[in-house]
């Protein structure tokens, strides 16, 4: 590992904690914490720490944004529903002024329309969706080629 390795903060948004359960098809058979210890043993693969949460409050994960502004060097979300219409979850990013990336499980293009649209696409480096669980260790490789963490 790194001297000084990044520093990632990997949040889920809402209805991610029944993933496995939920549309198995559309979402996945992977369960959270099976998804999750992925992403911890690929960060530890790629020299990475990470920090993971879900919450369905939006609120919660403004408050971890907020609590984590000092630590995170980058923020992997995959903001559900949120992603969609949440101004404020996507002012709690903007005002971190990290790189940040967009997950989603599935192809939001290629569903109902009013997933269509991400207000939190705009504060984000990039956005990975439609890969399932993979697109969470996809992002982690991209934050190891942000430039972040370089002195």
């Amino acid at each position: 590992m790194p001297l000084n390795p990044i520093q990632v903060l990997v949040l889920h948004g809402p209805n991610l904690n029944l993933t496995g359960f939920r549309e198995p098809d559309l979402y996945g058979k992977q369960d959270l914490a099976e998804i999750d210890q992925d992403i911890h043993q690929e960060a530890e693969r790629l020299g990475l720490v990470v920090r993971t949460l879900q919450s369905n409050h939006e609120g919660v994960l403004i408050d971890t944004l907020h609590e984590h502004r000092s630590w995170a060097q980058a923020v992997i979300v995959n903001p559900g529903a949120l992603g969609h219409y949440s101004y404020a979850l996507r002012d709690a990013l903007q005002a971190l002024r990290l790189p940040i990336i967009e997950v989603h499980l599935t192809n939001t293009k290629a569903r109902e329309e009013f997933r269509h649209t991400s207000v939190i696409s705009e504060v984000c480096i990039g956005s990975i969706q439609g890969f399932g669980a993979l697109g969470y260790l996809l992002a982690l490789r991209a934050v190891t080629g942000t430039g972040v963490g370089e002195q």
